[in-house]
């Protein structure tokens, strides 16, 4: 067992939360009960996982998707309203870790998704710490790599070929990160990968000459939550159960 606030400080810590200027809150967004003995994480905070933490007896729910964002409209009605009832009636915690999440260099989203892909880091992609760039073992054909990003990742990616070349310097980003190929290019990579994919991003790739590919948002952000929770139970012997919403998106 371990109290919440204990539990929030030691995740803002380890996540060095302080150091982001983020799209939502990061740490304990919705208040429940004061101590924590079983945690439900999952990818993002929808009504679905809400149900099963639940139906599963959880104290907390730990998400790098929560709340709260920012654009969001503030009025508590419909889906807004069902889920934060779902968390108040049942006094469940929510916590939610955006970016440091995805930036950590060991628990995070970029780091646990290279270490599935066989990506060896050599340094961040950006400023912030968000994404990364490194190498492949060996140079390897885009349709060879998209065929072990299919395997592991249970989707097939979208690829944009950006000539004939093999790939062994890459850069990644989880998620919607597809925008920050115009600083993967500035490392001089064969292939940039992320979750999502906008129009202009063919564009970019095809005349860059930059394979690129989308592996998908939720595919590629599944991991980091699964790392955190294994470490809180290594800490705090707390039990964390993963659950798997599907989202083809």
């Amino acid at each position: 067992m371990v109290k919440t606030d204990e539990l929030e400080h030691y995740l803002n810590t380890l996540l060095n939360v302080s150091k982001f200027k983020d799209y939502a809150p990061n740490g304990l967004q919705v208040e429940g009960r004061k101590s924590i003995c079983k945690i439900v994480t999952g990818v993002t905070a929808c009504q679905a996982l809400l149900d099963a933490a639940i139906e599963l007896g959880a104290d907390a729910v730990l998400v790098h998707h929560g709340y709260f964002w920012r654009g969001d409209n503030p009025v508590v009605r419909g889906m807004h309203q069902r889920r934060l009832a779902s968390l108040l009636k049942n006094d469940l915690n929510l916590f939610a870790y955006h970016l440091p999440l995805d930036a950590h260099p060991e628990l995070g989203n970029n780091a646990q998704l290279a270490k599935r892909l066989g990506l060896i880091v050599e340094t961040t992609l950006n400023e912030q710490g968000i994404g990364n760039v490194g190498v492949l073992a060996e140079p390897t054909s885009l349709e060879t790599f998209s065929l072990k990003i299919e395997q592991v990742l249970q989707r097939k990616p979208l690829t944009v070929a950006g000539g004939d070349h093999l790939i062994q310097r890459i850069a990644w980003c989880t998620g919607g990160a597809q925008g920050y190929i115009q600083d993967a290019l500035g490392f001089g990579v064969d292939a940039y990968l992320s979750g999502e994919i906008s129009e202009h991003t063919t564009h970019s790739a095809r005349e860059n000459h930059v394979h690129y590919i989308a592996a998908g948002h939720h595919a590629t952000e599944r991991y980091g939550v699964q790392a955190l929770g294994e470490h809180l139970t290594e800490r705090f012997g707390v039990e964390c159960k993963f659950v798997e919403i599907d989202n083809p998106a």
